[in-house]
C-alpha cells in the first residue's frame, strides 16, 4: 500500500485507530515526512505511507527528507522508531532518539506533571452566535442595556493573552479601546425592557434558530462555566499560553479554562510564568496539532497532557519567579518570547545538577526543529 496522506495521521487522536491498524496489518511500514511544503499552494503538510508484507510490525522505518528534491536525490535521512506503549501519537517520531530520551527523563523527575495535576480544564462558554451577544460598552449604551443585563467577558482575538495575567487593568484597557468585553446575558425574567428589545431584535434576525440556541431554554440565556483561574490558549503561533485571570471574568470558547484545585490556588499567578520554559515548549509541540499555516491548535484533552513544572517544583521555585515577573511580562507584550523563555530555563530548568546545559540543549534544538516545521507551511 502506497498513498500521500495529511500529517494529521502522525498527530490527532482521531487517527489512532489507523496507527494501531498499519502496525498490526503489515510487516513493515515506512512514513516519509518532509520539512517543507510539498504541494505548491497547499499549506497542509503531507507524509507518504508505505505499507507491505503480512503480519505486524514494532517498529516505523521513518525516512525524512526536506523536500522533494531531496527524496529524489537520496538525501534521505533514516532511520527506525520504536513507539512507546503508552505513546498516543507518532509525533515523538520526529524529535531525534537522544533529545526525545533527555524529554522523557525530566517527564519522569518530580520536577514536572500533566497540567491536569493542577486542575480541572473546561471549555469556555457557547453562545451560539457571538456577534449578536458579545458587545462593546458603546454597543450596549446604544441597546441602553443596564449593568444587569451584562456580564464582564474575555473580549476575542489573541491581543487579550499577550501577557501573564488578564487583570481588571487590562479589561478596562481594552474596553476603552472599544473591544466586546460584555456578554448579553439578561436575568431569567427578563425584566429590563431594553433586554427584551433586544431579545425581539435577535429572534428578527432569526439567532433564536441557531443550533445551540434553538436547543436551550430561554435561547437567550447562555449557560456558562465556573470562572477560570487560569485562561489556556486554544490556537497559537508560537507555543500555547496560560494567563490568570486576576479580573475573574468569563470566557467564551475561543480559550480553554483552568480551573485550580484548591492546593494549587496559590500559584494562579506563578504558573503561567514557570510554564514558560522548554521542555513545557517541546511538549506542546508533540502533544498539540499542527495545522496549515503554521498554527499549533490545543485541545482539552491534549491541554491535559501538557508537562508543566509541578507544584512541588513551583513552591520552591516561587521568590525566583516572582522577582522576574515584571520584567517577563513587558518582554511578552513586546513579543519576545524566547527572550522570556530563556530566563524561565535558567530558573526551571536548572533546579537540578542532572539538567546539564548540554542535555538542555537537545531539548531546546527539538523543540525549535519541530516549531520551524510548523513555520514553514506559514
Amino acid at each position: 500500500m502506497a498513498l500521500i496522506l495529511p500529517a494529521e495521521l502522525l498527530h490527532v487522536r482521531y487517527a489512532a485507530p489507523v496507527r494501531k491498524y498499519l502496525m498490526g496489518r503489515f510487516a513493515r511500514v515506512t512514513l516519509v515526512t518532509f520539512e517543507k511544503r510539498v504541494f505548491p499552494g497547499v499549506l497542509s503538510e503531507i507524509v507518504l505511507l508505505l505499507a507491505q508484507g503480512t503480519g505486524s510490525t514494532t517498529s516505523i522505518d521513518l525516512m525524512q527528507v526536506e523536500d522533494i528534491d531531496g527524496l529524489q536525490n537520496g538525501r534521505v535521512r533514516r532511520r527506525a522508531w520504536t513507539p512507546a506503549p503508552e505513546e498516543i501519537k507518532w509525533t515523538p517520531a520526529l524529535v531525534p532518539p537522544e533529545s526525545l530520551d533527555v524529554y522523557r527523563t525530566l517527564l519522569d523527575s518530580e520536577d514536572f506533571v500533566p497540567l491536569s495535576t493542577w486542575g480541572t480544564i473546561q471549555l469556555g462558554a457557547v453562545s451560539g452566535n457571538n456577534s449578536y451577544f458579545r458587545m462593546s460598552h458603546d454597543r450596549a449604551e446604544k441597546l441602553a442595556l443596564d449593568s444587569n443585563d451584562l456580564i464582564d467577558v474575555l473580549p476575542p482575538g489573541s491581543h487579550a493573552l499577550h501577557g501573564l495575567k488578564y487583570s481588571s487593568e487590562v479589561h478596562r484597557h481594552l474596553a476603552e479601546r472599544k473591544a466586546q468585553t460584555l456578554l448579553f446575558y439578561p436575568d431569567d425574567n427578563l425584566t429590563s425592557s431594553a433586554a427584551r428589545a433586544y431579545v425581539a431584535v435577535g429572534e428578527q434576525q432569526c439567532v433564536h434558530e441557531a443550533y445551540k440556541c434553538k436547543v436551550r431554554r430561554p435561547w437567550w440565556r447562555i449557560p456558562l462555566p465556573k470562572i477560570a483561574d487560569i485562561f489556556i490558549s486554544y490556537m497559537s503561533h508560537d507555543s500555547p499560553r496560560l494567563v490568570s485571570n486576576t479580573a475573574e471574568v468569563h470566557a467564551l470558547n475561543s480559550v480553554h479554562g483552568l480551573c485550580l484545585n484548591a492546593e494549587t490556588r496559590f500559584a494562579r499567578e506563578l504558573l503561567p510564568l514557570a510554564m514558560l520554559n522548554s521542555v513545557t515548549a517541546l511538549g506542546a509541540e508533540i502533544i498539540g496539532r499542527s495545522y496549515g499555516g503554521g498554527v499549533l491548535k490545543m485541545e482539552p484533552r491534549e491541554a491535559a497532557d501538557l508537562p508543566v513544572p509541578s507544584p512541588k517544583a513551583v513552591v520552591s521555585l516561587a521568590d525566583k519567579l516572582v522577582s522576574m515577573e515584571a520584567s517577563a511580562e513587558e518582554l511578552l507584550r513586546d513579543g519576545m518570547h524566547d527572550a522570556v523563555r530563556v530566563r524561565v530555563d535558567e530558573v526551571v530548568l536548572n533546579r537540578r545538577r542532572s539538567a546539564t546545559t548540554a542535555r538542555l540543549s537537545q531539548v531546546k534544538r527539538a523543540r525549535d526543529a519541530l516549531r520551524s516545521r510548523r513555520f514553514s507551511r506559514t
